[in-house]
């Protein structure tokens, strides 16, 4: 009997560019762990210190992590997790029903780039910690020096890249082991430095109230002063920041590769594991520790790297510290990397895609400079795949309820949307046109950009033919 076409298809799919069936779906503390360990990070420290560069004050440190994390978790929760629920599928297989094969292609090829870049960024930084251990040279230029930590790096990557391959299951369970250890880590190391700046400010080892607190940290910590001796950030720029850390993945909805697995649209309240103890707790705890071990070193916070402060604060366990966090979050950048790279090369598996991208990541975290560029990375990646989530989201919650037709543009012999590339033209010359003109803080240009390419697209789809009643 001849095999009908479609199930022909059906049969040259891989697993992940089908939706996830039910027995394959995950309980909220899977999804708790994972983000709890994917942002709980390394690069915390790297962050942490960068507030205090910034020149934020205590004060808006406390109340705009709070209120930037607060609104980052709804994002995933009101955003990316409904989409992923309904749909059970990646972004990047999303995407084509969309958008057409070929911007798919040149989608998922950026997002390629930025994730295992991402990915890299997080191998170097802990390999910074075995570096320090072995009395490795610290690397200052953009290119390794020291054949021995271009050594480490590489063991440290086949370590990222194996797990990665594993998939969903085995990234979360790696996660949600590695999470509790992890925070309470991050906490140890900021109560074991606080006597040092205690004594520096008010001659005490413990801050007896509120206040002292306070003091401590307007002197010596975030001073509202940056490093340039000029007036620092304020509380607007600080809940900015943390809103917009994770755009690529809530408002860019990336993170449907991870929620699509939830059985439920009201587990992207789990990210709050990540957010409340990873963005807050340790971006607080990083900076304390930081300015620590910078009093105790005679040195300036931006001159530490990762390795020097987990050693000051919590000795040979803060090298495993950078370690895990390192490798926590490399391992789920790496599994959003090969899924992107799977959507571009289907006939192949994920496994053997995120072998292939892994391997690339390695390359690239053997320099140095990477994950010293990690935050302008973020930021402008953001604004690159912000208008690409802005156009999903208008498609799956808009069109239906203003009477369009969903996935209109299959019904075309186009294999490419012309309102979704033109929308994401527009989308990000609008958004790296307000950061060229300087309209706006740089931490909120993801808004305006999201609202006007959900204009556009719309506009230029109802123009031409999702509002025409198909046969």
């Amino acid at each position: 009997m001849k095999i009908p076409n479609e199930f022909t298809q059906l049969e040259t799919l891989q697993e992940e560019q089908l939706p996830v069936p039910s027995h394959k779906l995950h309980h909220w503390s899977h999804f708790a762990g994972l983000y709890a360990a994917e942002h709980v990070a390394a690069t915390e420290f790297v962050i942490g210190a960068t507030f205090v560069a910034l020149g934020a004050k205590t004060m808006d440190i406390i109340l705009g992590l709070l209120i930037g994390n607060i609104l980052a978790v709804l994002s995933w929760t009101l955003i990316t997790s409904p989409i992923a629920v309904d749909t059970r599928l990646s972004l990047y297989t999303y995407l084509k029903k969309i958008a057409g094969k070929k911007m798919s292609y040149l989608y998922d090829w950026a997002n390629v780039l930025i994730f295992t870049v991402i990915s890299g960024a997080m191998v170097t930084v802990s390999a910074t910690a075995v570096r320090f251990a072995f009395d490795i040279p610290a690397q200052l230029n953009w290119y390794p020096t020291n054949v021995w930590f271009v050594l480490i790096v590489i063991l440290v990557g086949l370590f990222v890249v194996f797990v990665a391959m594993y998939g969903f299951k085995a990234v979360s369970e790696f996660s949600g082991i590695c999470a509790p250890w992890l925070f309470a880590m991050f906490a140890s190391g900021a109560m074991v430095l606080l006597p040092a700046l205690s004594l520096s400010v008010i001659d005490k080892t413990i801050p007896e109230n509120w206040s002292e607190l306070i003091s401590i940290g307007n002197q010596s910590i975030w001073t509202g002063v940056n490093s340039q001796g000029e007036q620092g950030i304020g509380l607007l720029e600080v809940i900015g920041f943390a809103w917009a850390a994770n755009t690529i993945t809530h408002f860019g909805l990336i993170d449907m590769a991870l929620l699509r697995f939830a059985k439920k649209k009201i587990y992207g309240l789990a990210t709050s594991t990540g957010m409340m103890f990873g963005h807050y707790i340790a971006w607080i705890a990083a900076g304390i520790m930081g300015a620590g071990t910078a009093i105790i070193l005679g040195k300036a916070i931006v001159e530490l790297d990762p390795g020097d402060v987990a050693y000051y604060a919590l000795g040979w366990s803060g090298f495993i510290i950078v370690i895990v966090a390192g490798w926590t979050t490399a391992i789920t950048n790496l599994y959003r990397a090969g899924l992107a790279a799977q959507a571009i090369f289907y006939n192949h598996s994920r496994k053997k895609t995120t072998l292939m991208v892994g391997l690339s990541m390695i390359g690239i975290a053997c320099f140095p400079f990477v994950f010293s560029q990690i935050l302008p990375l973020l930021t402008y990646a953001g604004l690159i795949v912000v208008p690409v989530g802005a156009i999903v989201f208008a498609e799956h919650q808009i069109f239906p309820r203003i009477g369009f037709t969903r996935y209109w543009s299959k019904f075309q012999e186009f294999e490419h949307s012309l309102p979704a590339v033109a929308s994401w033209g527009l989308g990000l010359a609008f958004g790296f046109g307000l950061n060229y003109l300087q309209v706006m803080s740089f931490y909120y240009l993801f808004i305006p950009t999201w609202i006007f390419t959900i204009i556009v697209y719309t506009f230029l789809a109802g123009t031409i033919w999702c509002k025409k009643v198909l046969p």
